[in-house]
């Protein structure tokens, strides 16, 4: 069984000793109900907001975005052009916050830096053999490096589908292990490292619980639904029995971990769906960009359509901001 929300955090030590430990502690915590999980997620998407509250969601929203563009002809004009608007969402508008981070491959960490600088908004690079996960965990760490060394603040790390799937959890955590102290950078803070499940592919709502105390227990700063590349991606459901996750960790460590849902959420209504999730299931303190983020390329026009909506009373076309 999992621990109780007064145990002790060092007994956690114990339960990644061995496989057969990890195994035992994981297949211990209690299941998920599928249907409902479902229906409360559902039951949650209708609850509707006011709008003095639904421009606070707005701006909330648009601080938790880590802007993202992961395609293979992304170019350095590209990224320092998401890099601008991620600080300037709305140049029209000095009172339109910045974006939590902009996410981009390896190689292009140095071409968002450069434009970011010391603003605030974060770099993210997605590593370890992104989005399949299928390399040797050497190359993996070197990926890792490489982007730490060019400046990344957060590094978003995929896990190795079917080593978890397999069953083979302490290679799993390891490599989650090895990967945080790879995100280690001399004379300053490290880069965080988000976890990336891949939920798609893991089937079933226990695999994704599981996958998550995995992920907590091997030091994770945050847990991340989707690489983007795999449908379905986010969840709400999903998302749902990670924030239930983080929400009991918490209990039992004391320690708080963050969640990013990303892939397929692209608009505003979606946004909102996600933060009456988090401030019901998880509580108030992870309505944060420190504790919470959307992984998306699209949501961020959306956000400022209705976020022009409710200053102006009309809407501006989706030509009227810069495309992702």
């Amino acid at each position: 069984m999992p621990p109780s929300p007064t145990a002790d955090p060092t007994s956690l030590a114990d339960v990644t000793a061995s496989e057969s430990s990890l195994t035992r502690f994981l297949h211990g915590l209690p299941g998920v109900d599928q249907v409902g999980a479902e229906a409360r997620a559902a039951s949650l998407a209708t609850r509707s907001i006011k709008t003095t509250a639904k421009a606070q969601a707005l701006d909330l929203a648009i601080t938790m975005v880590d802007l993202t563009t992961l395609e293979g002809q992304d170019t350095p004009g590209k990224v320092r052009a998401l890099a601008a608007k991620a600080m300037r969402p709305d140049p029209a508008d000095p009172t339109c916050p910045a974006a939590a981070a902009v996410c981009v491959y390896p190689d292009m960490v140095a071409s968002a830096k450069q434009v970011l600088g010391d603003s605030g908004v974060n770099v993210a690079a997605v590593a370890t053999a992104f989005p399949s996960g299928r390399a040797a965990l050497d190359i993996k760490l070197a990926d890792t490096r490489d982007a730490v060394e060019a400046g990344a603040d957060e590094i978003d790390m995929v896990i190795d589908r079917g080593a978890f799937l397999s069953g083979r959890y302490l290679q799993v955590f390891e490599e989650i292990v090895a990967v945080r102290e790879a995100c280690a950078r001399s004379g300053s803070e490290g880069a965080h490292l988000k976890v990336i499940f891949e939920t798609g592919e893991l089937q079933t709502y226990d695999n994704v619980r599981r996958v998550s105390w995995l992920a907590m227990l091997a030091g994770a700063h945050f847990i991340k639904t989707s690489t983007g590349k795999v449908q379905p991606a986010a969840t709400l459901p999903v998302t749902l029995v990670m924030l239930e996750a983080v929400r009991d960790f918490r209990a039992a460590t004391g320690q708080m971990v963050g969640v990013k849902p990303a892939g397929g959420i692209r608009t505003s209504k979606d946004a909102i769906k996600y933060l009456v999730m988090v401030n019901e299931v998880a509580g108030g303190d992870w309505l944060d960009p420190d504790w919470f983020r959307f992984g998306a390329s699209t949501l961020l026009n959306d956000l400022l359509m209705q976020r022009t909506k409710l200053t102006t009373g009309r809407y501006s076309g989706p030509d009227y901001f810069t495309l992702d």
